[in-house]
């Protein structure tokens, strides 16, 4: 794999559901959640699987390639996320994760690794859900940004970030936890790193601001600089429309960054300018599924295997 396409995956897995809705579970510490209480909800779960079906098709067309699942359960509101209960590495290792939510915990499925096994060259399984019993918790590369190739994993700490779960991850897969405190102007926690940052090849957009510790903060941006990554720095507003959870692609000839028409709308042209110096936007219209608190990212578990 070339160094361009570390950190970018050239395939992923998306789950398209077919009984979406807002996960009343989650909302106590998912500030960026609205309540769709007065919505219709067959309207809502029928606008959420076409606009999977719709990105779906977008990312195939852009050259990702894309393997789809179908979720027809009522118990998994939140399946349309896969990338916080399982991910991908390269050498051929899969990790499952320990969820916070229990409704969470029915969306692991083994459908979707025995076709990573079938298709892609899978060495070994580590299975981290064992750990949902001792209430200690760590969602995948939503509770984990991952610098894969300088080796670092980013994470804001949190209820679905426990020390003990990521310090065992790091040390499995030999990267480095770098773990801080973020918080928007409301002193309210940040639930996912994911929807805070997002690192690609050349370039970081992050929201600064909301990094509590300014010795964890200048220490972070020097390892950005250090790697030779442009640092975008968002403001509030923009990770509140998602502007943090997108994710660089790669489509075997050029880097591609997947955000939602919301977060791409509130970036500024300056910024816009940066990326564009190394990747192609593409934008992917998700409103209803960013009614769950996610956005792009959460619904792209990036597959960072060998094909078969």
């Amino acid at each position: 794999m070339a160094l361009s396409n570390i950190q970018a995956p050239q395939a992923v897995v998306m789950i398209r559901p077919h009984h979406f809705k807002v996960n009343p579970e989650t909302a106590a510490d998912n500030a960026f959640q609205q309540d769709s209480a007065e919505m219709d909800k067959m309207e809502l779960a029928r606008s959420a699987f076409k606009e999977l079906s719709v990105a779906a098709k977008r990312l195939e067309d852009a050259g990702i390639r894309v393997h789809i699942f179908e979720d027809e359960s009522t118990e998994t509101p939140d399946s349309v996320f896969p990338n916080n209960w399982f991910s991908t590495h390269s050498g051929g290792h899969v990790a499952l994760y320990p969820m916070y939510s229990e409704a969470r915990r029915k969306e692991r499925r083994s459908d979707v690794v025995d076709m990573l096994k079938n298709q892609y060259r899978v060495q070994d399984v580590i299975d981290y859900s064992g750990l949902e019993q001792d209430g200690i918790f760590l969602e995948g590369t939503g509770a984990m940004v991952l610098d894969h190739i300088d080796r670092i994993a980013y994470a804001v700490k949190s209820n679905r970030t426990d020390p003990i779960v990521l310090e065992r991850f790091c040390t499995h897969f030999n990267y480095e936890p770098m773990v801080f405190e973020a918080e928007d102007d409301n002193g309210v926690a940040i639930y996912h790193t994911n929807v805070l940052m997002c690192v690609a090849t050349s370039f970081v957009l992050i929201c600064l601001d909301m990094i509590k510790n300014p010795k964890r903060r200048d220490e972070m941006i020097k390892r950005f600089e250090y790697s030779g990554r442009e640092v975008i720095d968002l403001t509030q507003s923009q990770i509140a429309d998602f502007a943090g959870n997108a994710i660089e692609l790669h489509n075997g000839e050029k880097s591609i960054l997947a955000l939602s028409s919301r977060a791409s709308a509130a970036l500024t042209a300056a910024q816009v300018s940066i990326i564009k110096k190394s990747s192609t936007l593409l934008e992917l219209d998700i409103p209803s599924i960013e009614l769950a608190g996610g956005s792009v990212r959460c619904t792209l578990a990036g597959v960072h295997l060998t094909p078969r």
